[in-house]
């Protein structure tokens, strides 16, 4: 991963550019004012400041302190991991709770931000045929629309809709408080009273995070697509707030993208879109909330590509030739940040013929059958042999402390405090007269590591998008 700031001490200067005025024969600055260009310092979400950009101080602590190490496994391509761990260094410092941290390392948070992902990507393609649509029937010589176009686009509102349903499955699995989620439950176990204010902030919260992960998997593009999106999703349209950014769908374009179960009513009675995906769930997507619990065995080919899609981990996403946003791309390829470095691309010689990570081809949508919903009616569903349990390494006290003390670290750092660079380090070490560990425990702790990222012999084959996933045989 490349860094951002090359030299010790970066000038404090706003963001600009230098031209030559030729009249007055002097340099010219010119600032910034579009937050699209500009290196803004913040980025409000959902009213909240998170931090756009980082000074040389603040890469350091974050590449030293709070980066994946390069002893996990797939440490040199982008993860699910790799992004929040950057979305929770930039976010405000009213977020760094115990509790919250903890929660954003739990496995079905982990669930739940791979199928926003994912639904974000088709999300974002399916809007963006229908903003070129809008463009091709509404011109003086506009186009007339034939009956397969308007069932090609039933269709592809229906695989949306699929996408959808992996959320809300996720999202129920969070809010139900079962297992590992019964400690962030909003309802006392003893009193029966539930904690209205404290998980109004801590849900609020939680949304914004997932607003910034999204974006940043989506290669930063879209924003305001994405927010108004996820607060419809986790909420509905009556607190979707007014913005002069957000897009405006007619009639028809809404019922596309959000799909036939979506209604409103009084808010005092409105139910997110979400928790409509399922009561309204038609009987042939039922294996839908099953994919990633157990193997799928059935004739239906639009459920096991949905199933391929979400099993397959980041770095093996290449191998299926699926694009779900930076998961998968080499880090090589982008700064601390997680934005392009261009000049890697270009040295990395992709094209139209060789783009292994959809780099240099554009997201596209692929044009479905003709009748594909009609024969999905007649598929069948057998008995299933496996079922897939993830395991990913749960985040230590050590690592969960580390985060809640970020801003003291900070704060010592920019005071004058001294970070070990490699450098002071191993002057350090070749400074000291200690005799240091033992030959026996570098062994160990040596074996330890690297039993992370090799397999050892006649291990069972194991998937994951953030950690492994093992198939057992059904009981």
């Amino acid at each position: 991963m490349k860094r951002i700031h090359k030299d010790n001490y970066a000038p404090k200067y706003k963001s600009g550019k230098w031209s030559w005025d030729s009249e007055r024969e002097c340099l010219n600055f010119q600032p910034h004012n579009d937050l699209e260009n500009a290196r803004e310092r913040f980025i409000s979400t959902n009213g909240y400041q998170f931090l756009r950009t980082i000074d040389q101080e603040e890469e350091l602590i974050f590449r030293e302190e709070y980066m994946r190490p390069k002893t996990s496994s797939d440490s040199d391509i982008v993860d699910i991991q790799d992004i929040r761990n950057l979305v929770l260094y930039m976010m405000p410092p009213e977020f760094l709770t115990y509790k919250f941290v903890q929660f954003m390392h739990e496995p079905q948070v982990d669930e739940l931000i791979h199928s926003l992902i994912i639904y974000f990507e088709y999300y974002l393609r399916l809007a963006e045929f229908v903003l070129i649509r809008r463009d091709e029937i509404s011109d003086e010589m506009g186009q007339m629309q034939s009956e397969q176009t308007n069932d090609m686009k039933r269709t592809l509102s229906v695989y949306l809709s699929q996408y959808r349903m992996l959320v809300a499955r996720n999202y129920c699995e969070i809010i139900g408080g079962t297992d590992n989620m019964a400690k962030f439950y909003h309802l006392n176990v003893v009193t029966k009273i539930s904690a209205t204010i404290r998980d109004k902030f801590f849900y609020e919260q939680f949304l914004t995070v997932l607003v910034q992960i999204v974006w940043i998997a989506m290669h930063r593009r879209a924003y305001f697509v994405i927010e108004m999106e996820m607060n419809r999703l986790f909420r509905s349209e009556h607190f979707v707030s007014a913005h002069d950014k957000y897009p405006v769908f007619s009639i028809t374009e809404r019922s596309l993208l959000y799909g036939k179960n979506n209604t409103n009513v009084n808010y005092r009675f409105q139910e997110s879109p979400l928790i409509q995906e399922l009561k309204f769930l038609p009987s042939e997507d039922m294996p839908i909330l099953w994919i990633g619990k157990r193997k799928y065995r059935g004739t239906d080919i639009r459920i096991a590509e949905m199933e391929l899609e979400y099993i397959v981990p980041g770095p093996q996403l290449c191998l299926i030739d699926v694009a779900h946003g930076i998961l998968g791309h080499p880090k090589r390829l982008y700064n601390t940040l997680l934005e392009l470095d261009w000049p890697a691309v270009r040295y990395s010689n992709f094209s139209e013929e060789f783009d292994p990570y959809h780099i240099i081809r554009r997201p596209h949508l692929k044009v479905p059958k003709i009748d594909e919903l009609k024969m999905r009616t007649a598929n069948e569903t057998y008995e299933h042999f496996y079922e897939l349990k993830w395991t990913i390494n749960p985040c230590s006290h050590f690592h969960i402390c580390k985060w809640v003390r970020r801003e003291m670290l900070i704060t010592l750092s920019k005071s004058g405090g001294l970070l070990t660079n490699i450098v002071s380090r191993c002057e350090r070490e070749l400074a000291s007269t200690s005799p240091g560990p033992m030959v026996d425990r570098i062994v160990s702790l040596y074996l330890k590591r690297i039993s992370k990222i090799r397999k050892s012999e006649g291990e069972p084959l194991e998937f994951g998008f953030s950690g492994l996933l093992i198939p057992f045989p059904a009981t």
